[in-house]
């Protein structure tokens, strides 16, 4: 394991950035706030990072109390990592950084690649305070859910959730971005039929009259 490094300053803000401030480190928590994810999965999820630099960075969580590693039970054998309440509580961090680059999203380039749950984060933003529950999206890129009012587990995933959802929504990933960078707003997309709401729950009666 590399020696830590440190700004060596009696800061807050530099204490915080010597536990996360390396390269991948935040968007490793983004890809662990779904939950639970195999070695393989994050460097799937992580296009552009190299398995000694996932390796090492997943090691320095471990080392700083961000994440734990653990071997799932059988048939599965496998190991997992996943995020210590003291990860999980970077939620709001990656939050504030999302919306604070938001506006950098403004064009997609030719070299980008994406993943539909990078979405969810953003998502999720645009739809605080409508309750709590699962909401499944559907994107042209793919599927993810979100899980409105999580404290302790995961606050979205990749797919469809394991138990039925309290709302479904439709929309295209362009919506989306402009839902995330605060360019259209939850009622003028679902107004505007840029938001497709399913579901009969209190959720989704909730975001059709939002």
């Amino acid at each position: 394991m590399s020696p830590r490094r440190s700004y060596d300053q009696y800061c807050s803000a530099a204490r915080a950035l010597d536990a996360v401030g390396d390269r991948w480190t935040l968007l490793i928590v983004r890809e662990l706030l779904a939950g639970p994810r195999r070695y393989t999965d994050l460097h799937a999820d992580l296009p552009g990072v190299s398995t000694d630099v996932l390796a090492s960075r997943l090691k320095d969580m471990e080392r700083d109390g961000l994440a734990t590693r653990r071997r799932l039970p059988p048939p599965a054998a496998a190991y997992v990592y996943e995020l210590s309440g003291r990860g999980r509580a970077l939620l709001p961090v990656l939050q504030a950084l999302g919306e604070w680059g938001a506006p950098l999203l403004a064009e997609r380039r030719p070299t980008d690649a994406v993943r539909a749950h990078w979405f969810a984060l953003p998502l999720m933003r645009s739809l605080a305070g409508l309750g709590d529950g699962v909401i499944h999206v559907r994107l042209d890129e793919g599927e993810f859910h979100v899980r409105l009012g999580s404290v302790d587990g995961p606050v979205y995933g990749e797919g469809p959730a394991p138990e039925e959802p309290d709302a479904r929504l439709t929309l295209d990933t362009e919506a989306c971005s402009l839902l995330g960078r605060g360019d259209l707003t939850l009622p003028e997309a679902v107004r505007g039929g840029r938001i497709t709401v399913t579901g009969e729950g209190p959720l989704a009666k909730a975001l059709r009259e939002a």
